[in-house]
């Protein structure tokens, strides 16, 4: 980085720079205590080009051709601004929370406040008061297995429906709780801004019945957690954007590493207690409904 000359006041200046920058050098400007504005250029093999347009431009800096540079300069600026704002858009990425910009999707901050609640309410899984009307049933059939499990769920059967989807509000502990809610929070509020709220609870819906009833099915009604729901929304996102890259949203690598790790980590028993079945149906559903998705849209462009 190297200065090659000075203007005498900032227009001109600017005018010079935009003017290199469409000639493809990278340089930049700064102001003199006397008022005069240095010419930095920042690659080495670019300085003697940079110093013969100087020259150039000294002896002649009202010719058109800089006012359209500068002009052009401007549009590159504005759209190298758009360019990454999308890519921004585009990009999911869980350290904007963190960022001063948090945003937040409706029904997934009710979720959120109603899985708080419900801790609160059953003491993180410690109240068996609560807890027996949202498991998804308060009996499990002698001897287990599928099939007998298959003739339970009497309060199912005798309408109380809503306890198909009741166990994702149950969290056993504030690390059970809070990693639940980052996650969903993050995932939510992604699918409702890029598409809408109405597809965010058909999904929620559709994964938290499918997957409360297979962790049923396999480990008895007292079980509760997001977490099916979290993997199934995680899978939806991953594989719509690998079949379909115009989706508009994107997990980054590290995301998905992590997610999977963690699945991994839970079904091998490395983390213990988790309702792994709920994990992997959710998954499953959701990555189904991302693929299925993803050959629609194809299809309709």
């Amino acid at each position: 980085m190297r200065v090659i000359g000075q203007l005498q006041n900032e227009p001109s200046a600017r005018r010079f720079s935009d003017y290199l920058l469409t000639r493809g050098i990278d340089n930049q400007i700064d102001s003199e205590s006397n008022g005069a504005w240095k010419i930095w250029v920042l690659a080495e093999e670019q300085i003697e080009a940079a110093q013969t347009l100087l020259r150039s431009y000294c002896e002649n800096p009202s010719d058109p051709k800089y006012l359209a540079a500068a002009q052009a300069a401007r549009a590159q600026a504005e759209q190298r601004g758009r360019d990454q704002a999308a890519a921004e858009k585009k990009h999911f990425d869980r350290k904007r929370l963190f960022s001063g910009k948090v945003q937040f999707g409706i029904l997934t901050v009710i979720l959120i406040v109603a899985c708080v609640a419900v801790g609160l309410l059953t003491g993180l899984g410690d109240d068996i008061n609560y807890l027996k009307h949202l498991f998804i049933s308060q009996f499990d059939m002698k001897g287990g297995g599928y099939l007998a499990r298959l003739q339970g769920l009497p309060e199912i059967k005798h309408g109380q429906v809503w306890r198909l989807f009741t166990p994702m509000f149950i969290h056993f502990g504030e690390m059970h709780l809070l990693f639940n809610m980052l996650n969903f929070y993050f995932l939510g509020t992604a699918i409702e801004q890029r598409q809408s709220s109405r597809l965010l609870a058909a999904l929620i819906l559709v994964i938290a019945g499918l997957s409360n009833f297979g962790q049923y099915l396999v480990g008895g009604p007292t079980f509760g957690g997001m977490s099916g729901v979290v993997y199934g929304l995680f899978g939806y996102i991953w594989i719509r954007n690998r079949f379909d890259p115009g989706f508009g949203l994107q997990l980054n690598k590290q995301s998905v590493i992590i997610m999977i790790v963690w699945f991994f980590l839970c079904l091998f028993g490395v983390i213990p207690h988790v309702a792994n079945t709920a994990h992997g149906v959710g998954f499953g559903v959701g990555m189904a409904w991302g693929f299925i998705s993803a050959k629609i849209a194809n299809r309709s462009t």
